[in-house]
């Protein structure tokens, strides 16, 4: 038997129905699920929906895809102004619009159909702005609606997350499918550039506030972007959660002497199911180790973390000394673009720091991307810059990379990563470094203005100051004045080689020019290095050992390196 699909129509609303194949012989009752753009989502996949049915992931539902002439007014929460000129702007008619579902719809769709009505049984998917409306079904008709699925929903409208922010969780008995690409908006100059951080702020913020973690799934989708094609591709998931198979109705409803028993036994699976869920996604979430049989430098460890705050995935190169901590742990130098850099900083390490009267040892931090290349393009230009309209193409006469996502990296940085050091190593809190090369070195001195304290010292090898037509001299002031008013004192070293673009050293010798007035002043400590010879990626040996002595050797100190 297969399933049908009725379309009707109630008070003057379209409605898609969708009744799943038992449906036309059963004397059962069935779940209800209510799905946003008229039920696109479900169209899209009616015999995937059956083949869970049938290999039992999903209880069998009744599934109602709701019409709309209006999405930009019914799916949204409050009026608010287009993202884009000559749009029409949003209206704001989202209540009006839950509230017809809840209380003309679903009785209409209760009275034709053999529903089970309680809330428990009750659901609301949507994608999109479609998400949207479904996320405020869960605050303003809690009564009504058990079961949310936000598929890339659009967080990122004005308002939301300062609501999420201010209102408590939903009710806890709710079940939440959440799902987003991890590429969403990124490429968006607006607001939509936040759909990640948004969906994961609001996740965090539900935990915090005492959400079950077991009754809400986080799917993120990687390399997903803002498609129909990664929303539908998680309905299904999404009813597999919400809705997970387990034969608890029938037993409930056998009248039998067992069927209490069944039941008690049913809810107990259930509630297994629901442990054995949240421990898989816990372990997901952890840092996973990466096995290898290659070769790799000695004294080093590697693991991929997910980031909670950007919902991209890192891969994590540390050296670990040989010789014993300090009693407050080794100095830490973090690098970006790890995969490229890494393995020579760890290497140097080893070697310089061997002798007894060698450096003093650190742990080098490399933040790389799970890859085998040495510079992973998309991944580096977005994490390592600010935002920046590009024309044209690249020098290179390949397409720009999607930029601009400096602040959510070092967001990572600071609240995720660097506590898993802490956490895995010993690591001293007040002796941290950061280190960037190129775009790597922008980001540095991007880090050094705006998070001076983040770090104790910065190393910037030939600096892209030409990022966003010279942004690091505009923003400078902000450094400046702290410095003027003996607020903060830094350690700098900025790096060049002779062989560089004229206009890259004219602008790394004015940029230390500009901050050389403070050399000794509350601490601050300058250093300039030009490499005759070298060029733009061959700098990169000569620096190392100059980068390595400003932050561990002291002034003075004999070395055998």
């Amino acid at each position: 038997m297969m399933a049908s699909v009725d379309r009707l129509v109630c008070n003057g609303r379209k409605l898609t129905v969708f009744l799943p194949p038992s449906y036309a012989w059963s004397k059962r009752d069935y779940p209800v699920v209510y799905v946003q753009d008229g039920g696109k989502l479900m169209e899209s996949c009616y015999r995937y929906m059956e083949r869970f049915f049938r290999e039992e992931k999903v209880n069998e539902l009744i599934v109602v895809g709701i019409h709309t002439e209006d999405r930009m007014s019914e799916y949204t929460p409050w009026p608010a102004e287009a993202l884009v000129e000559g749009r029409p702007h949003f209206g704001g008619q989202g209540r009006s619009y839950l509230d017809e579902i809840a209380d003309t719809v679903k009785p209409w769709i209760d009275s034709q159909y053999r529903t089970r009505p309680e809330r428990a049984h009750t659901g609301l998917i949507g994608g999109s702005l479609g998400g949207l409306a479904a996320l405020f079904g869960a605050y303003w008709r809690p009564e009504v609606f058990g079961k949310i699925g936000l598929l890339s929903a659009s967080l990122w409208y004005e308002g939301v997350l300062e609501h999420i922010r201010a209102e408590e969780a939903p009710n806890s008995d709710l079940r939440l499918y959440v799902s987003v690409g991890n590429r969403e908006g990124l490429d968006k100059p607006n607001a939509q550039r936040h759909m990640v951080t948004h969906t994961l702020a609001m996740c965090r913020e539900w935990t915090t506030k005492g959400f079950p973690t077991g009754r809400m799934k986080l799917a993120i989708e990687d390399g997903g972007t803002h498609d129909f094609l990664f929303m539908a591709k998680h309905f299904p998931e999404a009813l597999a959660w919400l809705y997970p198979y387990v034969d608890r109705y029938a037993a409930k409803q056998g009248g039998n002497a067992g069927g209490a028993e069944e039941w008690k036994e049913a809810e107990e699976q259930r509630v297994a199911e629901e442990q054995r869920v949240a421990e898989e996604r816990r372990k997901v979430e952890e840092p996973q180790p990466l096995p290898s049989n290659r070769y790799s430098v000695p004294g080093t460890d590697q693991f991929e973390m997910r980031s909670g705050i950007t919902g991209l995935l890192y891969r994590i190169f540390v050296h670990i000394p040989v010789k014993p901590a300090p009693d407050a742990g080794y100095p830490v130098l973090y690098a970006v673009d790890g995969n490229a850099y890494f393995a020579s900083l760890a290497e140097a390490m080893r070697l310089q720091t061997r002798h007894p009267r060698g450096l003093p040892s650190g742990l080098i931090v490399g933040i790389g991307y799970p890859s085998d290349e040495p510079f992973v393009s998309d991944r580096r230009f977005y994490d390592l810059t600010i935002p920046a309209k590009q024309e044209g193409l690249r020098p290179d006469e390949t397409v720009w990379p999607v930029n601009g996502g400096a602040d959510a990296f070092l967001d990572f940085i600071e609240k995720e990563l660097m506590p898993e050091i802490g956490r895995r190593y010993r690591a001293d809190a007040g002796q941290q470094a950061l280190f960037g090369h190129s775009l790597g070195g922008f980001f540095t001195l991007y880090t050094l203005i705006t998070r001076t304290k983040l770090f104790q010292s910065y190393i910037a090898g030939s600096p892209s100051f030409w990022w966003k037509e010279r942004a690091l001299f505009d923003l400078l002031p902000m450094l400046t004045k702290r410095l003027d008013l003996g607020e903060t004192g830094i350690r700098l070293m900025i790096g060049i080689g002779t062989e560089e673009k004229d206009s890259m050293i004219a602008d790394a010798k004015e940029f230390y020019t500009r901050l050389e007035p403070y050399q000794n002043k509350e601490g601050t400590r300058l250093l300039y290095r030009s490499f005759e010879g070298e060029g733009h990626v061959s700098v990169l040996h000569p620096l190392i050992s100059p980068m390595l002595r400003f932050l561990l050797a002291e002034d003075g100190a004999e070395l055998c390196i």
